[in-house]
């Protein structure tokens, strides 16, 4: 009898390390809910931050009901996922509200959430390390701590995947999207989306960045879309960039390959800027006061 008291106990105790060390699959937050809970759908915690630790690498962190669950770090492969709330991250003051610095097999996806910067935060997201980042109905917004606060900044030291779906990015001091790598390449594809309202570029491809852009809007900001570095390739179509200094502008050692959009009012409308600026198929210049022009590619001409 002893002996299987004892040997309970070690599986009780083997159980509680496991539980400890690796977390739950699933953990939840609430508006009402306290960091000091396990995290459950019975007991949940009060914010992200709060939750990350109790959850396992892979897993994911539910929103229960409306809230504003914090600034929050990363570290691993993780889910938050906002759906069916009003899941908010308020980050004032020169926070980021979001940093991903993950080991570089891993997937992040944040959604369905709200990133307001309440008019001084630093970025909404900032990406650093991990293989895919996913970003996925999301409202980012109020981004205004100077000149470095962006939408979403990309700054990597590895190759690595941006992907933004069905996301709005609006009222930002710096750029909407801005993306940078220093080894490798990284590969980001925005899809069904609207930037907007940026003091700097739509989007901004510093250096190695590979962009797929399709059905989505560019408008009102300082710059349309933009390379600034060698080893960038755009992939741009059904894009309507509108209502800026330059639609497109490409830079030396940079191809845009733009098909199916529309550029319109902008003080320019495209620039080649020392890098090639091809048109496939299906793109309308309009309205622009220094329209520019594409150049057409050697093949699939149309």
């Amino acid at each position: 009898m002893k002996l299987n008291s004892s040997r309970f106990l070690i599986a009780v105790l083997v159980a509680g390390f496991a539980a400890t060390t690796f977390g739950q699959t699933r953990s939840w937050v609430s508006g009402v809910g306290n960091d000091a809970n396990p995290c459950s759908r019975t007991a949940p915690c009060k914010t992200f931050a709060g939750a990350i630790s109790k959850t396992s690498t892979g897993g994911e962190i539910s929103v229960l009901d409306p809230g504003g669950f914090g600034a929050v770090t990363i570290g691993k492969g993780i889910t938050i996922n906002g759906t069916g709330t009003l899941a908010g991250i308020l980050n004032s003051l020169g926070v980021n509200g979001v940093v991903v610095n993950a080991p570089a097999t891993d997937t992040i996806i944040i959604r369905d959430v709200s990133i307001n910067g309440a008019g001084t935060g630093g970025n909404g997201i900032r990406y650093l390390a991990g293989k895919t980042l996913m970003v996925d109905h999301c409202w980012i917004y109020g981004q205004n701590n100077g000149a470095t606060s962006r939408g979403i900044d990309v700054s990597k030291s590895a190759a690595g995947n941006l992907k933004v779906l069905n996301t709005i990015i609006e009222n930002i001091t710096e750029d909407g999207i801005h993306a940078t790598t220093t080894v490798g390449q990284v590969l980001v594809t925005v899809a069904n989306s609207e930037i907007m309202n940026c003091g700097g570029d739509g989007f901004e491809g510093a250096a190695n960045i590979l962009l797929s852009i399709e059905n989505s809007r560019v408008t009102h900001n300082a710059n349309g879309i933009r390379s600034t570095g060698n080893g960038c390739q755009f992939n741009i179509d059904d894009v309507f960039v509108a209502y800026s200094s330059v639609g497109l502008q490409a830079s030396a050692g940079s191809t845009f390959r733009v098909s199916d959009s529309v550029i319109a009012q902008n003080a320019t409308g495209v620039s080649a800027n020392g890098g090639t600026m091809s048109s496939f198929q299906g793109n309308s210049l309009m309205g622009n006061t220094a329209p520019g022009a594409f150049t057409l590619p050697t093949t699939n001409k149309q």
